[in-house]
């Protein structure tokens, strides 16, 4: 997108707005589906839990993804856009024997993270094809925060639990058709997903009846000017090698998943915000936002950057600031960037905001979560309203404390 496009819809807008961009969601697909076009059968299903807005589902379907999803909620936004079941892969974490059951019959890949409910569910529906989470006990992602593949994670069945995993699905007679990891985000050391991988293919010979291999996702993309990221050519190669290499010996064609979500729609995502305030202090100058942590939470959770451009004066005169929110808390969203001079009533637009933003959005403080925007063949549409203060209310039961007394 152009920097005058993206002000357009700033000027346009009445409040901060995420803005995506459909053409680039379409090249990172292409760009992965081609990394691995020397596999016979691949499926991309799309992270739901980045962007979960139903126009982006549908737009993914578009382009013949599947889903991943990790809630009943998530299944059901993926059956409203349009999505076949068999398309849809439920990695629910820590949930209700119940909600997997409801989930089952809708006709959705279950796969099961932990051996308890991995025993209750295969004891009462055996013929249910179930796919199973395994821990590789492999950092190949970031932080702590965002890599579930270490040994002290919540996610998966250890691999050091396979005696017993095997001992549940022998006795219980289940169907097992798929094997699953997700090592975590943000993933630049190629050999040591490829080390992980090789722990799901050792695991992957103990079942004879398996119809794909999920390999989970977690690559990373650049978020800065000069930014490493995964190299998606170099693993498409020599990953493709290998799972060849590996139905050959279990003797028939597997297909191979990957979960991209941030991957997706990372890049293609910008959120646009109006400078309220240009505030100096002792030490620095603060470019104070019509926004906060309530809409993008990342860079206090995680630490995490967005570049942050000044599209109503991009050739300007660049200069120190710290950007910060309006919430009623410390919202830092970058210190001391240098960034083209602020004047108040600027607009600034928060790159790499397409993943993981919108759907960590609140009302912290009661404000109003953004609009969302889609840029289509070269035009803005509208796919979310902004929120309204009825929005705020709606729900909540107001007593009548004089009936009450």
């Amino acid at each position: 997108m152009k920097t005058e496009d993206l002000l357009a819809i700033a000027q346009q807008q009445n409040g901060p707005v995420y803005v995506y961009d459909a053409e680039k969601i379409k090249q990172q697909y292409n760009r992965l589906t081609q990394a691995f076009n020397g596999v016979n059968q691949l499926r991309l299903h799309y992270a739901t839990k980045a962007l979960n807005n139903i126009s982006i589902l549908k737009y993914m379907a578009s382009l013949s993804a599947g889903l991943d999803t990790v809630s009943i909620q998530e299944v059901r936004l993926g059956l409203h856009a349009g999505f076949d079941p068999s398309m849809i892969i439920f990695t629910p974490n820590g949930v209700s024997l119940k909600e997997i059951e409801e989930v089952a019959t809708m006709g959705v890949q279950i796969n099961i993270d932990n051996l308890s409910i991995l025993e209750q569910f295969g004891s009462k529906y055996p013929d249910t094809p179930v796919c199973i989470r395994i821990n590789p006990h492999v950092m190949a992602g970031g932080n702590s925060n965002i890599s579930v593949g270490h040994i002290d994670s919540k996610f998966g069945i250890s691999i050091h639990q396979i005696p017993h995993l095997l001992r549940i699905t022998e006795n219980t007679k289940m169907r097992i058709n798929g094997i699953h990891m997700h090592t975590g985000s943000d993933i630049l050391d190629i050999d040591v997903f490829l080390h992980a991988s090789e722990i799901l293919f050792d695991t992957a010979k103990n079942f004879t009846e398996l119809e794909f291999i999920d390999f989970g996702s977690g690559f990373k993309v650049p978020y800065k000017t000069g930014d490493i990221e995964t190299n998606i050519e170099e693993l498409g190669e020599k990953l493709t090698q290998r799972f060849n290499d590996f139905c050959r010996h279990y003797g028939r064609d597997l297909t191979l998943a990957f979960e991209p979500g941030k991957f997706l729609v990372s890049q293609a995502g910008y959120f646009l915000t109006k400078v309220n305030v240009v505030k100096q202090t002792t030490s620095t100058v603060f470019a104070q936002v019509d926004s906060g942590f309530n809409h993008l939470i990342r860079p206090m959770l995680y630490g995490s950057h967005h570049e942050i451009v000044n599209i109503s004066n991009p050739e300007g005169r660049e200069r120190f600031y710290s950007v910060v929110g309006y919430i009623c808390e410390t919202d830092t969203f970058g210190s001391n960037r240098k960034i083209a001079e602020i004047s108040e009533g600027d607009y600034l637009a928060f790159k790499n905001a397409g993943a993981y933003c919108q759907t960590m959005a609140s009302n912290y403080n009661s404000r109003f979560r953004p609009a969302e925007v889609l840029w289509l063949n070269g035009k803005a549409h509208l796919v979310r309203k902004q929120e309204t203060f009825d929005d705020i209310l709606r729900n909540q039961i107001e007593l009548d404390f004089a009936a009450l007394s």
